[in-house]
């Protein structure tokens, strides 16, 4: 005996990855194009080789055990990482393509008046701009990097903030008349993102109210949805700080309770737009290059200000 570690069939992780992704059997034949029995075969050798049990029946559905959840970290980055070698060996001439996507607001905000000074920079790169709004699957959606809003809690990647997106309370003038305290927000349908329920609830926190059990709340996939219901005087809602003040300054919308309403709130429970991507990516010159410009940007100036010409980067 040599000691060395005898690993599971590669084809066994492969469809666990699926599996885990889905919780789903099912689901997995389908992706996979196999039948169900040939799926439950494949875990079954995984688990008779782990000597551990990997998930659980629930009914009609299946639950991953804690062993499956800590294994299908390591398979998933196991995995990305096979991709981006396949990807760098079969397109090894041509790989300065970049394919980078963006929440759509900091695309349209931060990211678009300034993507010609990196193009300044390396001029021969392919750049390919997405704007998903979910965490895009890397392997599976071919996606290199990624801006996504929320709190940074992507724990599996690399993640850096590039800019926070503080909000403000906003609603039509009619509304904001009736509007003197925070207490006032509780006879109104508040406006949410379904990304995230807790920007209401630390909001409320942060200003001392507690809303009765049961209160009217509609969400939205996206802030310009969530905006333009705002204008709409369906309810009250919460509008990232540069649109605020464009809305506030033409009149269709106000803030009731001031603009620094919300100041003091803790970091951490303020959201943002973060740069998230695989650890490994990182080994490509190009993506490096494009990671590095990204988070060197001052993304707090003004967008209206003349933007500084950049120097291109060496090595």
């Amino acid at each position: 005996m040599n000691g060395k570690l005898r690993l599971p069939s590669l084809n066994a992780l492969r469809v666990f990855h699926v599996v885990a992704q889905h919780r789903s059997i099912r689901q997995a034949a389908d992706e996979l194009l196999v039948t169900p029995q040939a799926v439950g075969q494949q875990i079954k050798l995984l688990e008779d080789t782990l000597q551990v049990t990997l998930f659980e029946r629930k009914g009609r559905s299946i639950e991953p055990t804690e062993a499956a959840i800590l294994l299908s970290h390591y398979v998933k980055a196991g995995m990305e990482e096979f991709a981006e070698g396949v990807r760098r060996v079969t397109h090894s001439a041509s790989r300065e393509r970049i394919n980078l996507n963006a929440s759509p607001y900091f695309a349209t905000h931060y990211l678009l008046p300034r993507l010609s000074l990196f193009r300044d920079i390396m001029p021969s790169l392919d750049l390919r701009l997405t704007t998903m709004i979910d965490l895009p699957d890397f392997a599976r959606d071919d996606i290199d990097l990624s801006v996504q809003w929320g709190y940074g809690d992507w724990s599996d990647y690399e993640t850096a903030l590039l800019v926070p997106d503080p909000k403000v309370i906003c609603c039509t003038p009619a509304i904001g008349e009736r509007i003197r305290t925070p207490a006032d927000l509780a006879a109104f349908t508040l406006l949410d993102l379904v990304k995230s329920k807790r920007l209401w609830s630390d909001i409320l926190r942060h200003l001392g109210v507690d809303l009765p059990r049961g209160n009217r709340s509609v969400g939205f996939d996206d802030a310009a949805t969530m905006r333009r219901a705002t204008m709409q005087g369906i309810g009250v809602g919460l509008v990232s700080l540069i649109d605020a003040e464009e809305d506030l300054r033409l009149g269709t919308l106000v803030a009731p309770l001031g603009l620094d309403a919300l100041a003091g709130m803790p970091p951490e429970e303020i959201p943002g737009f973060h740069l998230v991507v695989p650890r490994g990516h990182l080994r490509v010159k190009a993506l490096a290059a494009l990671h590095r410009w990204l988070l060197e940007q001052d993304w707090r100036a003004d967008l209206v200000a003349p933007l500084p010409k950049s120097a291109p980067y060496l090595g």
